[in-house]
């Protein structure tokens, strides 16, 4: 199959659970509105779109691909990873699949499809991932994390809606761009940021099953190590997160976890492609005891840690 058709197919299987999410913010049917995407993840009328999407809402309405309008209700919210799910009543148009953001390459081909400006719907734009595992600071001073890195052309009115890989998956939904700091000669193009789909889906749960995300927080900057990785850097393990730095006074500090570490697995659950770390650490709850296996040059040992909850600043 060439790469066209691949494009093709894949928008085809995702587009019919691709919506216009309407945020109306008072006044009436022609009162102030916003507009964004969004993508519905289970037959039961469960999406996902950004939190900066549905903020300050009166009533929300969402739109299919055909137009035809719907109500929905607000299930949760989370501002720190830019998530909040929606549910909509009755028969939906389609259903997308939540992919493993963990086993993204740089380069690789990905689709971004949402309602540029509220008007364009499905609007479909290509492009390949540019880097995984980014960070950037929101407005609010907030540090959002393990963020997708896309060159595909994401425009205001396609926040909320998902980034595709080849197979039909949503591996990311889109949340903002950066343009530079306004100096002519800093503007930039090209620099799209999505939210992993294994954060998406991580947050997406727990919003569902309680209308918020209390945040367990071990206190590290961490890599993901994959079998790619391991080769390239060295490494004893296939599978894990690489321990980049460890706050001081962190759950994760007073444990004894150390920069250079590699965890290999979190409360017993092996931290590989099927069980991936941000998955398995936010299946526990704050407060809760758990215990890390820990590779550490030839040594392999445990530490028991008691989980955190994450700062809320900003």
């Amino acid at each position: 199959m060439d790469a066209a058709t691949a494009v093709e197919e894949a928008v085809a299987k995702v587009s019919p659970a691709v919506v216009t999410v309407v945020n109306h913010l008072g006044g009436g049917a022609n009162g102030p509105q916003a507009s964004g995407s969004g993508v519905i993840i289970s037959a039961d009328g469960s999406l996902v779109t950004n939190n900066h999407v549905v903020e300050g809402h009166q009533s929300l309405e969402v739109i299919f691909r055909d137009g035809q309008s719907v109500d929905a209700a607000l299930v949760g919210a989370d501002p720190f990873a830019d998530v909040a799910v929606l549910k909509i009543s009755g028969p939906v148009p389609g259903v997308a699949e939540l992919g493993n953001s963990d086993t993204l390459n740089p380069g690789a081909t990905v689709i971004a499809i949402g309602s540029p400006l509220g008007d364009y719907k499905n609007t479909v734009t290509v492009g390949v991932v540019s880097a995984t595992g980014r960070s950037v600071s929101t407005r609010e001073g907030f540090e959002m994390e393990d963020l997708i890195q896309t060159d595909a052309a994401i425009n205001h009115g396609n926040s909320g809606g998902p980034l595709v890989n080849l197979a039909g998956q949503v591996i990311g939904i889109n949340t903002l761009v950066v343009r530079g700091n306004g100096g002519s000669s800093d503007q930039a193009e090209g620099l799209g940021f999505a939210v992993s789909s294994n954060t998406v889906k991580a947050v997406s749960e727990q919003l569902i099953a309680t209308g918020f995300v209390a945040r367990p927080y071990l206190g590290i900057a961490w890599g993901s190590v994959t079998p790619a990785v391991a080769r390239a850097n060295g490494l004893p393990v296939e599978w894990g997160i690489y321990v980049e730095s460890v706050s001081a006074g962190s759950p994760a500090a007073r444990a004894g976890l150390q920069a250079g570490d590699v965890v290999t697995q979190l409360a017993g659950t092996p931290l590989d492609e099927a069980h991936p770390f941000v998955n398995t650490l936010l299946s526990h709850a704050v407060g809760e005891e758990v215990q890390l296996t820990v590779v550490r040059g030839a040594q392999t040992f445990n530490l028991n840690v008691t989980l955190g909850e994450r700062p809320r600043e900003g």
